[in-house]
């Protein structure tokens, strides 16, 4: 297959994949993330590889993008963003913990926990996600592919549900500046 069959071929999945995306689960997280907001609670965020890269560009996006004029501040944490507490964590116990103990540390009633997985599969991110529902927090999973465990156990879940890692990233990153722009309106 030559360059340009291969760059339509891409585009032609990623349009179809973004048309069949239910709309509605992205006002449903919208809504979740203004209420925690309006109650002081916050967001724990979290993946590993490209959607650990989504979890820290959100906590971003939504900590200053959306937050910076806002009276009533959006309060995110992305557990990717302390490597070397990740790292210890991996070491000491198992990288399949690097997740959960960090929410043990910063979970409180109100907080959601969303974890971020392509294949909805990450041993991590489900331990955590787990945790999270025993606790009794609201759970979002994003996810691609058919949504693996994940999309089961999360109470609310955002399913790109494309057979194609890249074009699950490339969706969850599009979530990302959706909700910011979606989440601008509001205080």
């Amino acid at each position: 297959m030559d360059t340009l069959a291969v760059i339509e071929s891409y585009v032609s999945l990623l349009k179809d994949t973004i048309d069949k995306l239910d709309k509605n689960d992205i006002v449903i997280f919208n809504d979740l993330l203004e209420t925690t907001r309006k109650n002081g609670k916050r967001v724990i965020i979290f993946g590993n590889g490209g959607s650990g890269s989504t979890a820290s560009h959100f906590a971003c996006d939504i900590n200053k993008g959306v937050s910076l004029t806002l009276n009533s501040r959006h309060k995110v944490i992305a557990l990717t963003d302390n490597i070397p507490t990740m790292l210890a964590y991996a070491n000491d116990m198992g990288y399949d913990d690097v997740f959960v103990e960090q929410i043990k540390n910063f979970l409180e009633e109100g907080d959601i926990v969303v974890g971020i997985s392509g294949s909805g599969n990450s041993k991590n991110v489900i331990k955590a996600i787990e945790y999270a529902n025993a606790k009794g927090n609201v759970t979002v999973g994003w996810t691609g592919y058919r949504g693996g465990k994940l999309k089961e156990i999360a109470k609310y879940s955002i399913n790109a549900n494309v057979e194609d890692m890249q074009v699950s990233e490339d969706v969850h990153m599009m979530l990302v500046h959706i909700l910011m722009k979606t989440l601008q309106k509001n205080d």
